[in-house]
């Protein structure tokens, strides 16, 4: 894409070929193909993949890595043979950068098109860069509408914003109705995808002085200024946890510590824009699994790699994940488990993919984050004209990228 893009280099999380069809590597290979993939990823999550790599065995022996800073850890290591993982497993946003790098390799080398068709498809929409598919989809994570049964009871959870608004009105007892990081981009932008706007297009121009996003921040205006002035997440969550706050939306992460406080946690739809009827619709983000080049092109871990995403295609994997850490598969067979159908953070997640936006993949997004947190920065902390202060947002981000070509 350009040359700045050329500067960067890659690595992560490996995994291995399926239990009942060993690699035959090519030559004389003595001993199992080893593999090396890099992930940054807690425990619980790991220990399910390396579970299943190890059935691998003899065949493929894969190691996972743990890294942090993978994506600088990437950049750095490239095609380097001697230095690259095999694979890695993170979230689909930077496939663009490294695509436009040339470190990786399309999945569908590995995997059959027909396998493919069982993902759910706002997965696979995430994954895909200028048509072509750089990720194995395993899990992805949502934003969720979360409540305090105690501030807020379940007849009073608001269908549309403005039931919120009302509700945030109302006074909540003398705490705050609603709380949400509202001047970050992650955050804020389902509320400009629930007007039908976005924050950069699929050919990577700006969107921020589009009418719909400025309608949206218009309108999110009158909520932020029901909320704490200060939107940062350590104080969003710590007031929610405390039970200052009765709603706030919040990703998955954030669940355990909110029921280790003891609140009666309620989860919940989206509320629908009453302006345009459509959701908050949040970015969603896929996790998976994606394909370094340097291993495409070794005719031993090829095979192996192959092996590897075969194992993945099993719905148990996507089962045993979410029973361990709340992860919502990208597989829908693995929605037909029992306990899976019973999880109710799950189940909500998936219900939320029908209208979620993916992240967007492609290299201009690293310049929107800044940018669209300033301009969030602006409009809801220091009292910009919402379109003045789009229109010097959008100019910014067109100089900026403009700069990336």
């Amino acid at each position: 894409m350009k040359r700045l893009w050329l500067a960067l280099a890659a690595a992560i999380f490996i995994i291995l070929p399926s239990c009942d069809s060993a690699v035959v590597p090519t030559g004389e290979q003595d001993g199992p193909v080893e593999l090396t993939i890099w992930h940054d990823k807690e425990e619980d999550v790991a220990a399910v993949l390396q579970e299943a790599l190890d059935r691998l065995q003899p065949g493929v022996a894969v190691r996972l890595e743990r890294k942090s800073g993978l994506t600088e850890a990437l950049k750095l290591v490239g095609n380097n043979p001697g230095a690259a993982p095999d694979l890695y497993f993170f979230a689909h946003d930077k496939m663009g950068v490294y695509a436009e790098m040339g470190i990786l390799a399309p999945i569908t080398g590995f995997v059959d098109a027909e396998d493919l068709n069982g993902f759910l498809p706002m997965t696979l929409e995430a994954v895909t860069y200028k048509g072509a598919i750089y990720q194995l989809p395993i899990y992805f994570e949502t934003l969720l509408f979360m409540y305090n049964r105690a501030l807020m009871n379940d007849s009073q959870v608001p269908a549309t914003t403005e039931d919120l608004y009302q509700f945030m009105a109302s006074g909540a007892g003398g705490r705050f109705g609603f709380i949400e990081q509202h001047s970050t981009a992650y955050y804020s932008a389902g509320w400009i995808h629930g007007f039908g706007g976005g924050i950069v297009a699929d050919d990577g121009t700006p969107l921020l002085n589009t009418p719909e996003t400025i309608a949206a921040l218009e309108y999110h205006l009158k909520f932020v200024k029901r909320m704490p002035g200060e939107g940062e997440y350590a104080t969003v969550n710590t007031l929610f946890r405390e039970g200052r706050a009765a709603s706030t939306i919040g990703g998955p992460w954030l669940i355990p510590a909110v029921r280790q406080s003891g609140i009666d946690l309620g989860l919940a739809k989206m509320p629908a824009v009453a302006e345009t009827g459509l959701p908050l619709a949040p970015y969603s983000g896929v996790q998976g699994l994606h394909v370094l080049r340097v291993a495409a092109e070794n005719p031993a871990k090829s095979a192996a790699v192959k092996e590897v995403l075969a194992l993945l295609l099993n719905p148990n994997l996507g089962i045993a994940m979410a029973k361990a850490s709340g992860c919502a598969p990208a597989l829908l067979t693995s929605y037909d488990d029992d306990e899976v159908k019973n999880d109710e953070m799950v189940m909500l997640m998936r219900e939320t993919a029908e209208s979620a936006v993916p992240m967007p993949n492609i290299p201009e997004m690293d310049v929107m984050w800044n940018v669209v947190g300033n301009l969030l920065a602006d409009v809801n902390m220091r009292g910009r004209d919402v379109s003045e202060a789009a229109a010097d947002a959008q100019k910014q981000a067109e100089a900026l990228i403009l700069a990336m070509r």
